[in-house]
């Protein structure tokens, strides 16, 4: 059995070969990983600097990016926000892939690349659930999937976290934030989110999953939303930091 599934993906390889996802090189037959190797090599971690809270990329060394510094840190619900990489050629190639291509098998790959990293920050440890960033329903229909929820079902019980996707969802059907700057961002996503759920989550602590953080809109709107229901605490992580 084992060597007849080998078999078949050497014949399948022979019609439809297996290229990398950012450079589009060949990959051999029996490939484990979706990025040739010197494009693998390229999914750096984001830092060596990085903001104490939103984990944006510091150039110049410091504590504390711009929008988080002083007493500015502590008007944002979602406290912290780690990242397992940084935003490149490599890991865009995956992110894109997964959200506009249809590749929703990369969210196993992808999912247990942030496990793996997950241990490197151990301000996330006090997380008790786990809870994927939600679409709007009809932006969920069009795509298929919720990219961010497909993530967290695969990286939740790799790091012995309880999944919760249905909690949290998104009652409002936001413009594109790729148009926009750091003050529309957090505009547009005031109010798109809401906790339904008729258990309490008074006093948790959640981890929120997506693809990528940019300016941290999104996940600050699912944070407000979180603490007006009572978590805790709400921090996130997600696949990429631009």
């Amino acid at each position: 059995m084992k060597y007849g599934a080998a078999f078949f993906k050497l014949v399948l390889h022979f019609f439809l070969p297996r290229t990398c996802f950012a450079c589009g090189c060949d990959l051999s037959w029996n490939a484990k990983e979706p990025l040739c190797a010197e494009c693998l090599s390229r999914l750096d971690a984001p830092g060596p600097h990085i903001c104490k809270r939103c984990g944006a990329v510091l150039k110049y060394g410091g504590a504390h990016c711009f929008a988080c510094r002083g007493s500015k840190e502590r008007k944002y619900k979602c406290r912290v926000i780690r990242s397992a990489f940084k935003f490149n050629t490599s890991s865009r190639s995956l992110v894109h892939a997964l959200k506009y291509s249809r590749a929703d098998y990369l969210a196993k790959y992808m999912g247990a690349q942030m496990a793996v990293r997950y241990k490197n920050y151990p301000e996330l440890a006090e997380a008790e659930v786990v809870m994927p960033v939600p679409l709007f329903p009809k932006r969920n229909r069009t795509r298929g999937y919720n990219q961010s929820e497909l993530l967290a079902e695969n990286f939740a019980p790799l790091v012995g976290l309880p999944l919760d996707s249905k909690s949290l969802v998104r009652i409002k059907n936001t413009i594109s934030q790729t148009t926009l700057g750091r003050v529309g961002r957090l505009a547009n996503m005031k109010g798109a989110f809401a906790y339904k759920n008729q258990e309490p989550i008074k006093g948790k602590t959640v981890l929120l999953i997506d693809d990528v953080a940019t300016t941290g809109a999104t996940l600050e709107g699912c944070a407000e939303a979180l603490k007006a229901a009572g978590a805790k605490k709400v921090m996130a992580y997600t696949f990429a930091r631009e």
